[in-house]
């Protein structure tokens, strides 16, 4: 039985093809056809994929994924489909861990850039597994948050982040949250209680790992 992370990059792959190659994405300037470079380089070029997230490499990774993307856009879409078992993140060892959360977020990034996107009804038990990757990004990216906001999953569970001060509860489905903790807040149907002013600096702060 496939895992999520495998469904999750094969529906990214067929959606990746039926929109093309310059459709828009929720990452900012980022067409469809930038988004599959960015995840081939994150699997296939170790040598560059340290610059997504450290910023003395980030020119060189940049330039390694302006070269892939100029690539014929099918091949690209193969490359992003079939993951090299080689690969340090890909392979059937790490592939859920590493790959779950990844995939499931470059997928809606494609969906809910589309005109008449709707969430999709996901699966509960595909909702308590990123239900626990939530609850991680959350002490991680509200680690520096002026405030301290309770978030709630329901029916999944709830826990504390933020940096303290006045309380703010964040209350989503489990995919929601997902994507409001990645950076994601305006795409992602989150509810948020507490002061106003706080709770808009919360969906304009910048979120993520």
């Amino acid at each position: 039985m496939p895992t999520y992370a495998q469904t999750e990059r094969r529906d990214l792959a067929d959606l990746f093809l039926a929109v093309g190659p310059d459709a828009p994405t929720l990452n900012d300037g980022w067409s469809t056809r930038d988004l599959a470079a960015h995840l081939i380089v994150r699997e296939r070029r170790p040598d560059a994929a340290g610059g997504i997230l450290l910023p003395p490499l980030r020119g060189y990774a940049e330039r390694v994924r302006l070269r892939i993307a100029g690539r014929p856009y099918p091949e690209i879409v193969d490359l992003v489909r079939r993951p090299p078992w080689w690969s340090p993140i890909s392979n059937p060892l790490l592939d859920g861990a590493a790959n779950t959360m990844e995939f499931f977020i470059h997928h809606e990034d494609v969906r809910r850039a589309q005109p008449g996107w709707h969430p999709r009804d996901l699966a509960a038990d595909f909702q308590a597994t990123l239900w626990r990757r939530a609850s991680t990004l959350a002490r991680l990216s509200l680690r520096r948050f002026r405030a301290a906001v309770l978030v709630q999953a329901p029916g999944y569970g709830e826990t504390s982040a933020g940096a303290g001060g006045d309380r703010l509860r964040l209350v989503a489905a489990p995919a929601e949250l997902v994507l409001f903790l990645s950076g994601r807040q305006r795409a992602a149907r989150a509810q948020i209680e507490g002061s106003p002013p706080l709770a808009a600096r919360l969906r304009e702060a910048k979120l993520g790992f």
